[in-house]
């Protein structure tokens, strides 16, 4: 998760344990974003009204970054790396491209982008309505993410993408710094 401090609590007892090898990914700039949709509906853990014991918030906006606020992601990449972060991850990946190139250019760690669910259903429904050729798309769109400065991209894609990278869809080389 975000939350302040946190980085610096895992590392610390991750190093205490001996395990000083292990690499953590800071969600840096995680975004309160529409684009989470499809996977907390598949979880059903969309925020809803819960049990008598339970407080749900309406929304997950007070840890998640304002969208329009591009300075947090800074102040929060400074904080995580400080703590012991060893990669640093923009979620949702596709819409905050702009964050991605903003920290690989204010940071030596490794970047990440999250192609996160909603991102991934817009392309499926675009394509299976024809608007677009998925193939194409898809890696259009991961490599917007690389041209970004992404050294990293998870997605719900993965599997797909590398057998289209494999079968000479796009040259894996493009892109990047």
């Amino acid at each position: 998760d975000m939350m302040d401090g946190r980085v610096a609590a895992i590392r610390e007892a991750l190093d205490a344990e001996g395990f000083t090898d292990v690499s953590i990914m800071s969600y840096t700039a995680k975004y309160a974003s529409a684009f989470y949709g499809p996977f907390r509906e598949a979880l059903a853990s969309a925020p809803k009204a819960g049990e008598a014991h339970r407080i749900i918030p309406p929304n997950k906006k007070t840890y998640q970054q304002d969208p329009a606020n591009y300075r947090e992601a800074l102040r929060e990449a400074m904080l995580d790396e400080e703590e012991g972060a060893d990669i640093m991850m923009v979620k949702p990946g596709m819409p905050y491209l702009d964050i991605i190139r903003l920290l690989r250019d204010n940071t030596t760690l490794p970047v990440a982008a999250y192609h996160v669910s909603g991102e991934y259903s817009m392309l499926k429904a675009a394509a299976a309505a024809g608007y677009l050729n998925e193939q194409d798309a898809v890696l259009e769109s991961l490599l917007s993410m690389r041209r970004a400065g992404s050294d990293l991209i998870l997605t719900y894609y993965a599997t797909q993408a590398a057998r289209w990278i494999q079968e000479g869809g796009l040259d894996a080389s493009q892109g990047g710094d």
